[in-house]
């Protein structure tokens, strides 16, 4: 069943055509990887997904919602959450707290019970405190719930920016380059804990230069080359297409 249509899907800046008529579907339960040569146009796609720019044309849908050019508060409350390129954690604030933060998008309590602390808002707390912990311990960073985010190790960071989105109830998780920067043991265990994640039925769409990675993760992988999709099927047929290996090598290779 399919949970996420991009349907001819455009993006311009200026003259620069960024993403040009770009369709694809992403099937519920399922790890799929999008790839290309660095300015293909992959991390642009994610942006127009999470409501970071605007559409030009197309459409996009989460099961049967349209959440074209909505507002990113409004599509990760849809069931879309993600992490970026370049870490975005709150690093003054403690690992607890940056997963808490992450759980307020399901909460209901408003800005008044904010203010006044009724009983409503105090229960909420209780109850997004308890799924932080227990988020937080399936990760392996209970340990750690006190710490500040930003004295973690670059590895611990990454999971972290994972697990806070994990607290807003994903249908979808965007991982954008989940592995880089990340040592080989770091990336091995980044690759169990998301596994882990798939088992559990969450639907996946990750960008990743790290072939290896990909091919061993995903179920379905989905190639763009200059704002193009270009090839797409599973990762035995990926690996020895044409125009795959003259995106990334040159023509001739």
């Amino acid at each position: 069943m399919s949970l996420l249509n991009i349907d001819r899907v455009t993006k311009r800046f200026g003259g620069l055509i960024a993403v040009d008529n770009f369709s694809a579907r992403i099937d519920e339960g399922t790890i799929t990887g999008l790839i290309g040569p660095n300015g293909a146009g992959k991390t642009t796609v994610f942006n127009l997904l999470t409501g970071i720019y605007p559409v030009d044309e197309g459409d996009i849908f989460l099961g049967n919602q349209a959440i074209t050019n909505q507002a990113p508060h409004r599509i990760a409350t849809a069931g879309v959450a993600r992490t970026f390129q370049n870490i975005r954690l709150f690093k003054e604030l403690s690992v607890l707290d940056n997963v808490r933060i992450g759980a307020h998008s399901r909460g209901r309590a408003g800005i008044f019970g904010a203010i006044f602390r009724n009983r409503a808002a105090r229960r909420e707390e209780a109850t997004i405190h308890a799924k932080a912990i227990q988020l937080l311990q399936e990760a392996g960073l209970a340990e750690y719930s006190s710490e500040l985010a930003g004295n973690l190790s670059y590895g611990l960071q990454r999971k972290l920016e994972i697990v806070r989105a994990l607290a807003g109830e994903p249908r979808l998780l965007i991982l954008d380059e989940p592995a880089a920067g990340m040592n080989p043991r770091e990336t091995e265990e980044l690759m169990a804990f998301v596994r882990r994640l798939h088992d559990r039925g969450l639907t996946i769409l990750l960008i990743e230069h790290d072939m290896k990675l990909v091919m061993s993760l995903c179920q379905r992988v989905i190639v763009m080359d200059h704002g193009q999709k270009i090839a797409e099927g599973p990762p035995e047929e990926i690996r020895t297409n044409r125009a795959v290996v003259e995106a990334y090598l040159g023509k001739g290779a």
